[in-house]
């Protein structure tokens, strides 16, 4: 049993101190996985990796969740990455914060980057179906784009061949674009 899985348990049993003992341990790791899934944000995200691996592990640790091992603490730690960064998305969407407005440099001639919140929520919200149609290949998504596993990373994480994984992938990578290209109806729902 690994340090992590243990001091999961730990955490499980209420053990007051064994919060702090986890960071230390998965921080790198998520650290990576931050930074890899911001890589592939377009300019003009404000949230860094140390603020998402942060507001993600406070998420997890402070849910009173119940984790069987690492590779479902990773999952957790996608999923809570995934609806952080979706937050963020909407928050930049909402009239609130200037709804439909782009932010353009004034030093640049050209217009700016498309704000990829829109393509964010759209993805969020196929995912969420692909979720309810087929929970596992939805989970492997969500490892592989949210946290930048590898495909054998995110095969040991939800316990299935690299070879299922890649036939998931195949699938999944598919039926997202069909959901999110697929063109809306008059009154702003998609067509099924």
């Amino acid at each position: 049993m690994s340090d992590v899985t243990c001091i999961l348990q730990a955490i499980e049993q209420g053990e007051p101190h064994a919060a702090g003992r986890l960071l230390p341990l998965v921080y790198d790791e998520l650290r990576r996985l931050a930074a890899h899934r911001l890589a592939q944000e377009r300019p003009g995200q404000t949230l860094q990796p140390t603020a998402l691996v942060h507001e993600a592990y406070l998420r997890l640790v402070g849910a009173n969740s119940q984790w069987d091992g690492r590779g479902h603490f990773f999952a957790a730690a996608a999923e809570a990455m995934r609806r952080i960064l979706v937050e963020n998305a909407r928050r930049k969407r909402s009239l609130k914060h200037g709804g439909g407005l782009k932010r353009h440099d004034a030093e640049q001639a050209q217009l700016a980057a498309p704000e990829t919140s829109e393509d964010l929520l759209a993805l969020d919200e196929a995912l969420d179906r692909l979720g309810e149609k087929d929970p596992a290949k939805a989970e492997l998504v969500k490892l592989r784009y949210f946290t930048g596993m590898t495909i054998a990373e995110a095969a040991g994480v939800l316990g299935i061949s690299v070879a299922t994984a890649k036939r998931y992938w195949t699938y999944s990578r598919a039926w997202l674009f069909e959901e999110v290209t697929r063109p809306t109806s008059m009154d702003g729902g998609a067509n099924h």
